[in-house]
């Protein structure tokens, strides 16, 4: 199956990490033009390191790059003779040769649509960083289809472009990724494909190492941006339900597992709780707010340099 696949990896300024993603990428490949490196004007040399690894390497300009639009963009030219995309992103390692294969094995079931694998911390995260990827990537798998939602909620509809692929006939016939986000296009894409009875599958046994050391300052921002695609798409909360009861669900989580391993740590992840609901409440009302407000407040501002304000 791995032959029928294309592996696309945007970057930009990857850094040492993006050296440590190449190599384990080149050892699970059995050619490297398999894989498409698309550089945003890196300045530190990863599209060097795109080129030395024998990875195809495009070069964008930083200024065009959009979540959504680049990936599909990928797609159109170097995916659309492939039965399976794969979409990685620069910090996200994979742990064995038989990573890839374990992804794409989801495929098997001709039903699933969209599959992605299970993220584990990097050596040395710090506790929240830790239980973030702890919580969202769980030891048991599984097919989710929209029968599901109303026992799974928002969940149901999660996808990650970290490490995900796609079924490129279904990812056509659901109109691609969408180009007007700020983020979340893997998730966009998974609700219209369970909306469009297609499943999507968690493979809990393909493993990459990937997580973020965020401050509480860039944890509000990113979930301003959150709120931001919510209200941009309120046809997400509508149909899998409200994500607050969700967010409660994962701060419980959080300070029982940080209670446990840094005890002391416990008024940071208060205070890092109240960032996340502040941002996310400020992103679901952004458009009452002044551009320059949004971009100060979004952890992606390069979108509101780009985008023209249409909601």
């Amino acid at each position: 199956m791995l032959s029928q696949a294309r592996i696309i990896v945007p970057v930009r300024n990857g850094g040492s990490r993006w050296r440590e993603a190449a190599a384990a990428l080149l050892r699970s490949v059995p050619e490297p033009e398999m894989v498409v490196v698309i550089d945003s004007s890196s300045t530190d040399g990863s599209d060097a390191v795109a080129a030395d690894h024998g990875f195809r390497l495009e070069r964008i300009d930083v200024r065009t790059f959009n979540h959504g639009r680049t990936r599909q963009e990928a797609v159109d030219r170097f995916g659309a003779d492939r039965r399976f995309v794969i979409f990685l992103t620069q910090d996200a390692v994979v742990e064995s040769r038989e990573t890839l294969t374990g992804l794409l094995s989801a495929f098997e079931d001709a039903r699933v649509g969209a599959a992605y694998g299970r993220q584990v911390p990097h050596p040395g995260a710090l506790p929240s960083e830790a239980h973030a990827v702890l919580f969202n990537y769980p030891a048991d798998g599984g097919t989710r289809f929209l029968a599901d939602g109303p026992r799974l909620g928002i969940r149901t509809g999660f996808l990650s472009n970290s490490f995900a692929a796609y079924r490129v006939e279904a990812l056509k016939a659901c109109g691609g990724f969408p180009s007007d986000l700020i983020m979340a296009e893997d998730a966009v894409v998974a609700m219209k494909m369970l909306l469009a009875g297609w499943g999507v599958r968690y493979c809990s046994d393909a493993l990459v190492r990937h997580s973020h050391a965020y401050t509480i300052i860039e944890e509000m921002q990113r979930y301003f941006d959150i709120g931001v695609v919510h209200a941009q798409l309120p046809q997400l909360v509508h149909a899998f339900g409200n994500p607050e009861g969700e967010g409660a669900r994962f701060m419980a989580s959080e300070l029982r597992y940080v209670w446990r391993a840094a005890p002391w740590l416990l008024p940071e992840v208060a205070m890092r709780g109240a960032a996340k609901y502040a941002g996310y409440r400020l992103g679901r009302t952004f458009q009452r707010l002044p551009s320059g407000w949004c971009r100060r407040l979004s952890m992606t501002k390069g979108y509101w340099e780009r985008t023209a304000r249409t909601y």
